[in-house]
């Protein structure tokens, strides 16, 4: 590799980190003007369009340690966005379904979120989203590969 490709690569790392974080302020910003955090939305959203998931599942699906999905579970559960139900043909499986007031609260504040999100990439040209999520996509296969 040469120096100018190395030094290119470094500088993508810088830039692409520096965007990464100050998105993910702006989002969680968002986010917990609903009086959630992150993870919390990330599960009810997950739960709200996908509908009722094991809860041994979910930790894959909002990328979250499993140690860490009985603690949200557990504080969903008591601000009553979800609940516990149990699996009828499988004892070990316990499912997060969400409740009507979580149903409720995602109704009022997800199109605001995706209001927020819209605007938070509104730097860019639609076309400029779709070459930058083929050209990350890209990236992110090549990384796993290596």
């Amino acid at each position: 590799m040469h120096k100018y490709e190395e030094d290119i690569s470094l500088k993508l790392f810088v830039v692409m980190t520096r965007a990464i974080q100050a998105i993910t302020k702006r989002v969680e910003e968002d986010i917990k003007g609903y009086g959630l955090n992150p993870t919390e939305f990330g599960v009810l959203e997950l739960l709200y369009s996908k509908g009722d998931q094991p809860i041994q599942k979910i930790g894959q699906k909002v990328l979250l340690a499993s140690s860490s999905i009985t603690y949200v579970v557990d504080k969903l559960e008591k601000k009553q966005y979800i609940k516990r139900q149990p699996c009828p043909k499988d004892r070990r499986v316990t499912y997060a379904t969400i409740t009507e007031e979580g149903t409720q609260l995602m109704q009022e504040i997800f199109p605001k979120h995706k209001e927020a999100i819209e605007e938070i990439f509104g730097g860019l040209k639609a076309e400029e989203k779709e070459l930058m999520i083929e050209q990350l996509k890209k990236l992110g296969f090549y990384a796993q590969e290596l």
